[in-house]
């Protein structure tokens, strides 16, 4: 890899194309390297991975007016939406639109954590709605998400966001249009435009992951690849982006991270070097932001220790930064102890987590989070006997560049009203790579199954898992065999209306504009 420095370059200052971020991007995009086995396998796991958790999510609301919003834009050839038949087409970014919500409402797939956070399976909806609509085949679909997988993971590693409160899909609008370049096949030009033009339209604020989080939650990753789609269809017309977007004397360094003195310094493979970036990432065996999962697999294991839960006067959760400041007490969030918040907010509470985790002893999508679950007396009171504190150590193994060291888990200190103590301490989720359990294809297939019970026919599952199984040899056309249909009664039609499907008025069903608040099970 070779490490690449960004800064903010004044106006007066030449810039050289080859030298800024979004050319050398585009330029990994271009470099037609071949994808090895063990890659191109991942990819196929993480393709039945976001299956599997788009499934579980088909029936909540913020699915349901995604996937309404698309069915309002149909397309020939267009591109397929999880659930409806695999002939209904509509235009691809509507498909990413849809897609990307069902995949991302859950909170339940892959993750990487480096200098910044990312779900890199949010680039698998816009490439796969493109592939689909531009007839491509299994390869080409795997060479564009090696890419795309690759150029985030590498952003996620040089630049951090969150401490400039910035939304990470900052990250994956570039990283989206970069892997369609790669699948498209576009010259250097084309994509390096499009990933300045994705960059400019998705940088949000952080807001979306603060406070009372809302469903835009999972919208914000899918707006991001929506825009990443009509970023390489304006730049393949010919339309150009505002550059240096990264390096600009107004531009995102400058004013929306650490201004014009700092400098970031992003790693990027060499020409002729493999993509192998995917690798480094993680799925989640449990419904729940990533720095908990490790704490949920030791609250499972804590559990029996303890005993009566009821004697316990206090935990201490010691972690990292992260931890403490995002999910933690550390946030000052008063909603993260809040037994009526939304489901979002829940799964962004480290202390109801741990809390049900302990007293379940498992942890489940729905159940977890069932309203009467959250207000249940005895968890209630559980939940706001956990804190959470800030652990150098832990802080620099979250942020430790060897596998070997980095870590997202914690100490747990649990205190009887006794005054007897019992501490355990786990360093990463049992799933993880480097876990007691590591992911293998076996587990992806059995989450699938297992999320797609009574919402996937049997020979539906089947059928769209031989397809994943044959990911690289998919032929030109063949990619609408990676989506899944389900009876049609099992898809709740919006009970709401918008502009895109705005109705006569006799058939209104009611007020369009009628808000409907944060998401819960």
């Amino acid at each position: 890899m070779k490490q690449h420095g960004v800064r903010t370059f004044r106006s007066t200052e030449h810039l050289p194309r080859a030298d800024q971020l979004a050319w050398k991007i585009a330029d990994v995009a271009c470099d037609p390297v071949a994808v090895e086995t063990d890659v191109a396998e991942m990819i196929g796991n993480r393709i039945i991975d976001n299956a599997a958790v788009a499934a579980a999510s088909l029936a909540r609301r913020p699915v349901i007016s995604a996937r309404s919003q698309a069915e309002a834009h149909p397309s020939k050839p267009g591109a397929t939406v999880f659930g409806l038949s695999r002939s209904y087409r509509v235009s691809p970014e509507w498909a990413a639109w849809a897609n990307g919500v069902a995949v991302r409402e859950l909170d339940f797939h892959d993750t990487f954590l480096a200098a910044d956070y990312s779900h890199p399976g949010d680039n698998i909806p816009p490439l796969l709605a493109v592939a689909q609509h531009c007839g491509r085949s299994g390869a080409d679909l795997v060479r564009g998400l090696a890419t795309a997988y690759e150029i985030q993971v590498d952003l996620v590693k040089g630049i951090c966001l969150h401490e400039h409160k910035i939304d990470h899909i900052a990250h994956l609008g570039p990283s989206a249009a970069a892997g369609i370049g790669a699948l498209l096949g576009l010259p250097t030009e084309i994509i390096y435009q499009a990933v300045q033009q994705a960059l400019h339209v998705t940088t949000t604020t952080r807001q979306s992951r603060k406070g009372e989080i809302s469903s835009w939650k999972a919208y914000a990753p899918a707006f991001a690849g929506k825009m990443a789609v009509e970023a390489v269809d304006r730049a393949m017309r010919g339309e150009g982006a505002p550059s240096p977007a990264y390096e600009g004397e107004d531009g995102f360094i400058a004013w929306l991270l650490g201004g014009p003195q700092a400098e970031y310094v992003v790693p990027l493979p060499e020409r002729g070097e493999l993509k192998r970036a995917i690798l480094d990432t993680y799925t989640k065996q449990h419904s729940a932001e990533y720095q908990s999962q490790a704490l949920i697999d030791l609250a499972r294991r804590l559990g029996p220790r303890i005993g009566d839960l009821s004697k316990i006067d206090s935990i201490v959760i010691h972690t990292s930064h992260h931890t403490h400041n995002v999910i933690g007490t550390g946030a000052n969030d008063p909603q993260k102890m809040d037994p009526n918040a939304s489901r979002e907010t829940l799964d962004h509470s480290i202390m109801y987590i741990f809390a049900v985790a302990l007293e379940d002893g498992s942890w489940h999508h729905e159940r977890s989070y069932a309203p009467q679950r959250a207000t249940r007396a005895s968890t209630v009171a559980l939940w706001h006997k956990i804190s959470t504190v800030e652990d150098p150590e832990w802080t620099r193994r979250y942020h430790s560049h060897d596998p070997e060291l980095k870590a997202f888990g914690g100490r747990v200190v649990v205190t009887r009203n006794d005054g007897s103590e019992i501490s355990d301490t786990i360093a990463l989720a049992d799933a993880h790579p480097l876990g007691a359990r590591p992911f293998r294809r076996a587990d992806y297939v059995e989450k699938f199954r297992t999320l797609a019970d009574r919402v996937i026919a049997r020979p539906e599952q089947d059928r769209f898992l031989a397809a994943a199984e044959r990911l690289t040899l998919l032929p030109a056309g063949e990619l609408g065999d990676l989506s899944f249909a389900v009876a049609p009664e099992l898809l709740e039609s919006a009970n709401a209306h918008g502009i895109f499907d705005w109705p006569n008025p006799g058939q209104r069903k009611s007020e369009p504009w009628r808000f409907q608040g944060a998401s819960r099970p």
